[in-house]
């Protein structure tokens, strides 16, 4: 007898140990994130309206963690959904008066908003 197969003689094969099959799904990063214990903010859609540009809708997905800092930074609202919208309108509204507050020295026409001085240091808006 070969010697190979006479050590093969008399034992018990070990059982298998089932093989993981790979994950065919790919973590999110909001998954990542929320894995980690960090919040999450993303935009993952913005539609724009053809006829009229200056018209859209953003599209945000958040994990919970991010609601918890919302309302750790004293953000209110009865649903989550409530909450990242209100802070959504802060960030937006802090990005409009940051712009406006620049606005004399923005280079173009602005063809929807017109400032005109009026003097003693006033504007009229049109």
């Amino acid at each position: 007898m070969k010697e190979w197969f006479k050590n093969l003689v008399g034992k018990k094969a070990e059982p298998e140990e089932p093989k993981k099959k790979p994950s065919s799904k790919k973590k999110s990063p909001k998954e990542i994130a929320t894995e980690k214990g960090e919040p999450y903010i993303e935009v993952i859609t913005l539609d724009i309206d053809a006829k009229n540009p200056s018209q859209g809708a953003f599209e945000l997905e958040w994990n919970e963690l991010f609601v918890k800092e919302l309302r750790d930074a004293g953000y209110q609202g009865t649903t989550d959904e409530e909450i990242v919208d209100i802070w959504f309108q802060t960030v937006c509204r802090n990005v409009a008066m940051a712009e406006w507050e620049d606005y004399d020295n923005q280079v173009g026409p602005n063809k929807f908003v017109q400032k005109n001085p009026i003097g003693e240091g006033r504007s009229e808006i049109k």
